[in-house]
């Protein structure tokens, strides 16, 4: 009785299915490297098991040559099949030019930085040398530049400050210059009211003999009559001193004043 057609499942059993997935990829890695040498064809294969392990074989010392060579030829047919895609054929050679002078930079910048000098000759290391000190040459004199821009701009700002403060310097000496013009016309305004308003009055003289008012008793006549009365001549005198104005005040002090006497020899006769 035959053998009836396997169904193909996933195993269940963890260690059956590990067993089986060896088997399996030895054989066929072996059935692609045999195809490779018998029918001498390019054969690239790409395993990954379920934990993420690689597992690759190539007929060619580089897996990347054959995917490049794959990359070329699926964008080849979809051009042919799809035109919106043309541009697309060149995408496998355009990523290979790029990566090729990216690592050429990256060479490069590592050995500005001093970095992987051991695979370089001496030719290489003076060509470097000479790229480095023209590089510095360049910053020097770039820096150079910009010192000598900022130098210029700070003397423009410092004479534009020291003018400016000149001109401040002079306002405030006419504002002071007026203020006090303003205060000594002020004091001298202060000084003609005061002399216009209020004149300066000299002490007024007092006379040596001023007359005297004696109240007491009637009198005779007679014995009024025989005393004499104060001269005002020496108040005259003294009175030349005094102001007009208090000319009439000591006159009116010295006119003749009534006699008590007489008003009692009035009543007694």
């Amino acid at each position: 009785m035959g053998r009836g057609p396997v169904q193909l499942r996933r195993i269940e059993n963890k260690i059956n299915r590990q067993v089986t997935f060896s088997k399996r990829r030895n054989g066929l890695l072996k059935k692609a490297h045999e195809i490779s040498v018998l029918c001498d064809a390019e054969v690239a294969l790409i395993v990954f098991s379920t934990k993420g392990k690689l597992y690759e074989y190539s007929s060619h010392s580089s897996m990347e040559g054959i995917l490049e060579r794959y990359q070329r030829y699926s964008f080849e047919e979809r051009a042919v099949l799809d035109p919106s895609i043309e541009d697309q054929a060149n995408w496998g050679d355009e990523y290979v030019r790029l990566k090729s002078k990216l690592d050429a930079l990256q060479k490069s910048q590592r050995h500005m930085l001093g970095e992987q000098l051991d695979s370089l000759t001496i030719k290489e290391l003076q060509q470097l040398e000479q790229q480095l000190d023209s590089s510095l040459k360049h910053i020097r004199s770039r820096k150079n530049q910009l010192i000598f821009d900022s130098i210029s701009k700070l003397q423009k700002k410092e004479k534009a400050l020291t003018d400016q403060n000149g001109v401040l310097q002079k306002l405030m000496e006419a504002e002071k210059e007026k203020n006090n013009a303003l205060m000594n016309a002020h004091l001298r305004e202060q000084q003609n009211g005061a002399s216009t308003s209020s004149p300066s009055l000299s002490p007024p003289m007092v006379p040596d003999s001023m007359p005297t008012l004696n109240i007491g008793p009637c009198q005779p006549r007679g014995a009024g009559e025989s005393e004499a009365e104060p001269s005002p001549a020496p108040v005259q005198a003294n009175s030349g001193n005094l102001p007009p104005w208090m000319h009439r005040t000591v006159s009116n002090r010295h006119q003749p004043m009534h006699d008590p006497s007489r008003s009692c020899d009035r009543i007694l006769a």
